[in-house]
């Protein structure tokens, strides 16, 4: 079996699902492979982000630190840097650390996540997704060549592509995966029992 989790580094709701995903993580059964699907939330863009969408997002923000207690988030964030509507870059680079050293994929997510929402660090920024990767003892030369040629945009967009294919609805999903069946499985941003209760008994023999 086949778990795949379907995220975007620079999705909010991803960040605030963290602590559950990680309990979750480490209670799979042993015989449940995990493999992670970049679903590429916004496109390159170079248009700076209007102001009411900037106070959208912040706003959206407070309502997950609201829904999911104890989720942080730097709000200086809106007045240190210039944001973009664009986090394909942010997928990129994970797909480009994950080419040099498949066991640091989960490292680049979470210090994406850890630079954007508690940094104030803008991971649309060639710039700062380099000093990410230097961060964690990445070739950056390697990284700056693989993170905007045409083979990782292309393997970004056919992750996309087959996570709507089997069924995600939005990020994070997670989707179980037997012998070409796919099934969605329910998540509580909160707990990862629900979770959990449902991959354990399609789990079972």
């Amino acid at each position: 079996m086949i778990l795949y989790y379907v995220h975007d580094p620079m999705c909010s709701w991803c960040w605030g699902f963290r602590p559950t995903w990680q309990k979750i993580q480490s209670s799979l059964p042993d015989n449940i492979q995990l493999r992670y699907l970049l679903g590429g939330l916004a496109p390159d863009s170079d248009v700076p982000m209007p102001e009411a969408m900037q106070t959208d997002i912040a706003g959206y923000w407070a309502k997950i630190q609201q829904h999911i207690p104890g989720t942080e988030f730097n709000f200086d964030f809106w007045k240190k840097c210039q944001p973009r509507r664009s986090t394909y870059p942010a997928c990129r680079a994970v797909i480009a650390a994950r080419k040099q050293d498949s066991a640091i994929e989960k490292q680049m997510i979470e210090a994406i996540q850890t630079a954007y929402y508690l940094n104030a660090k803008n991971p649309s920024d060639d710039e700062t997704l380099v000093t990410i990767a230097e961060s964690l003892s990445l070739n950056a030369a390697q990284f700056s060549t693989d993170l905007n040629n045409q083979v990782t945009q292309q393997q970004l967009e056919t992750e996309i592509r087959f996570a709507q294919q089997i069924g995600a609805r939005g990020f994070p999903s997670m989707i179980m995966a037997e012998d070409g069946e796919y099934q969605y499985v329910p998540l509580n941003y909160n707990e990862p029992a629900p979770a959990l209760d449902f991959i354990n008994l399609q789990n079972k023999p």
